[in-house]
């Protein structure tokens, strides 16, 4: 029996002419297998959106095709033993132009908790920790239907961080109070020997950075700069020995939001200078205060040539 044919109602004249920047499908689940060559697999449950713009003559996109295009592109990952997540999205929006003809720009993006195995820093216990990669790619055809792929693989890790300021002033009427009955050396003493409270925050770190399609960066070199890049890494199982460390080891080490940020953008310039000057970098530090109601937030947007130049590495 033949299969009925329906009209394509999204071929119509749209009843208003305007084109439309992005248009396409969010949330969409997929379970995806990433094999490395004598690693253990790496399992993810990304979600993604994928996004093709649309002319003015076109009423609307044929919606099916992108999950369609996902499913796609996914189920041919699986036989690359080297595939990344930002890869996915590449194969992904090459797809999504073939199958809107129309269109002449794609996007997409792919976020996924991605599980860490670490030991805490005295007893050494094993625990796995949350952190978070992102993926997104653009595509655009020109006249020619030459089609020019970019794609970015980023990290968010959570950490945490103690705040300089409140802790110099913890400090200074320390010494104050000390010098009421001990001298100016032996207060000193005592100052190197202790550490000084101060308050604390949640920090949460992002690098999203730009590769060209034929590179790859290892999300794992971006998650531990992120961590380094504050006061102190946290971890999911302590023991109270683990939490002394921690807590000791992060008030030896006080940052600011926008220490955080800065000390990304070295991170990044030590392990990946190689990458070409055009390449963009976002970086930003999410501090979520525990003596405010509000939030800080830093954020860095460059080339990695214009950072670069502004660390005297040209």
């Amino acid at each position: 029996m033949p299969v009925q044919e329906f009209p394509d109602t999204q071929d119509k004249q749209p009843n208003a002419p305007i084109s439309l920047t992005r248009v396409g499908v969010t949330g969409v689940k997929k379970l995806v297998k990433i094999q490395r060559d004598n690693k253990r697999p790496i399992i993810l449950l990304p979600t993604f959106d994928a996004f093709v713009d649309l002319p003015s003559t076109q009423k609307g996109v044929h919606m099916s095709r992108n999950p369609e295009a996902i499913s796609e592109v996914i189920d041919e990952s699986v036989s690359d033993m080297e595939i990344h997540i930002e890869d996915i999205c590449a194969n992904l929006v090459k797809r999504l132009l073939e199958k809107h003809e129309y269109a002449v720009r794609a996007e997409t993006e792919a976020t996924s908790e991605y599980i860490i195995n670490k030991f805490s820093p005295v007893t050494h216990k094993k625990t796995q920790e949350t952190t978070h990669i992102i993926a997104r790619a653009i595509a655009m055809k020109d006249d020619l239907g030459n089609i020019s792929v970019r794609k970015m693989v980023g990290a968010q890790v959570v950490g945490m961080t103690v705040c300089p300021c409140a802790q110099e002033s913890v400090e200074q009427e320390s010494k104050e109070k000390l010098l009421e009955f001990l001298d100016e050396e032996t207060t000193q003493k005592v100052l190197e020997a202790v550490t000084f409270a101060s308050h604390n925050q949640r920090g949460i770190g992002t690098i999203l950075l730009e590769v060209s399609e034929n590179q790859n960066v290892n999300v794992d070199d971006l998650i531990t700069i992120i961590q380094n890049s504050m006061s102190s890494p946290v971890c999911e199982i302590l023991k109270r020995p683990d939490e002394n460390k921690i807590v000791t080891n992060a008030h030896k080490n006080p940052v600011f939001v926008e220490d955080c940020v800065r000390n990304m953008v070295l991170g990044l310039l030590e392990k990946y200078s190689d990458l070409p000057d055009n390449s963009m970098v976002t970086i930003k530090q999410v501090n979520e205060e525990s003596i405010h109601q509000h939030n800080a937030y830093a954020e860095k947007v460059a080339s990695m040539g214009e950072l670069k130049q502004e660390n005297n590495m040209e």
